[in-house]
């Protein structure tokens, strides 16, 4: 992997990463030369135990731009601001302009409930110089790059004591609040663990401590005997609908033998991930002959202090199909916290497994 640091002329940072050498005298663009003052904080949510984060200044934010304006496009014309430079290179990772967290965040203002100034990292990751294209479209060693990347970033970013977590993730499709029309992703880093993969940590960390084995790499033996849901699997990585599945489509993708974070993958489990990422994403697309929508999302153990339990997965919420609308969440998943399942994880598995591909 080969790697090179920009700074933006507003202050921000661009790595932009390649397969090959990138070329020197590189310069990293911005929309504007302003520097970036975002200043989110959080206030505590005393019945839910959780911190919430206000970022207001993203209302200003981009959305949904017309097709001839693309701030991610490399382009020299000076009616369309850009975020990426013209040259050689695989992917972009830059700062955010519009951060719900940042490391720069001061004093909050005061509340009836505690407040702190929301500490963070936001990052977004653009997966590949082309805008037409996805994850599904990408060759292997080029998504090799990318979960490469990823821990990379996990590094760097976790080195920052205020970070205790760091959660890579996408959003595909304007479905689920996709903004831009280019393929990318986003990286949140917390200065806390937030509650998903706290409540994760917690259930992993009590069944390691009665057997002595990962929660999630018993599950996955479970998983492979029972053969019913699997959809990718080869020596180093699995993909499947898991038993316990919330959504009808949901997947998770696994190294087999447990590792903590993207950055422990060993080059072999990297290459298994690849085509088991690649697998899901096709898979998803050939569904219904078109690009399908899902949030992916990365969880890892905590940036700080040791974690035997953890064990690396992406997990992918796609909305479903029913009577000719996509089904989002509903009051019984939004309020109370309780996922009802319209359909078995057996029957969206086969329809998934149909799905015929070719990496």
């Amino acid at each position: 992997m080969y790697f090179q640091i920009l700074p933006k002329p507003d202050g921000r940072t661009l790595t932009l990463y390649s397969r090959s050498p990138i070329a020197s005298g590189i310069i990293a663009p911005s929309p504007s030369d302003e520097p970036v003052t975002a200043n989110p904080h959080l206030r505590w949510h005393p019945l839910r135990g959780e911190w919430v984060a206000y970022a207001s200044h993203r209302q200003g934010r981009t959305f949904m731009p017309p097709p001839e304006y693309n701030p991610l496009a490399p382009t020299i014309d000076p009616k369309f601001p850009t975020e990426l430079p013209q040259g050689e290179y695989d992917i972009a990772v830059f700062d955010n302009r519009f951060p719900s967290l940042t490391l720069a965040a001061h004093d909050p203002p005061a509340s009836i409930v505690p407040t702190l100034p929301a500490q963070g990292i936001c990052e977004v990751v653009v997966f590949t110089q082309d805008p037409q294209s996805y994850l599904s479209l990408l060759p292997l060693d080029h998504l090799e790059l990318l979960l490469e990347v990823w821990a990379d970033r996990t590094q760097v970013i976790g080195r920052h004591a205020e970070i205790q977590y760091v959660l890579p993730f996408e959003n595909k499709g304007v479905e689920v609040g996709v903004t831009l029309h280019h393929p990318h992703g986003q990286i949140y880093a917390y200065p806390f663990v937030p509650p998903v993969p706290a409540r994760m940590q917690q259930c992993q960390q009590e069944y390691y401590r009665k057997h002595q084995r990962g929660l999630l790499q018993d599950l996955i033996q479970k998983e492979v005997e029972d053969n019913q849901r699997i959809l990718y699997q080869d020596e180093t990585a699995i993909a499947f609908v898991p038993s316990c599945a919330r959504y009808p489509y949901e997947v998770w993708l696994a190294p087999i033998d447990p590792v903590a974070t993207l950055s422990d993958v060993s080059p072999q489990q990297r290459q298994g991930l690849a085509k088991a990422l690649k697998t899901i994403t096709l898979k998803y697309d050939g569904l219904w002959n078109r690009p399908f929508p899902y949030l992916m999302a990365w969880f890892q153990a905590p940036t700080q202090g040791s974690h035997p339990e953890w064990h690396l997965h992406a997990e992918f919420y796609p909305p479903y199909r029913t009577q000719n609308r996509l089904k989002y969440l509903a009051g019984t998943e939004l309020a109370a916290g309780m996922f009802a399942n319209d359909a078995l994880p057996e029957e969206k598995a086969k329809e998934l497994q149909a799905v015929i591909v070719t990496l």
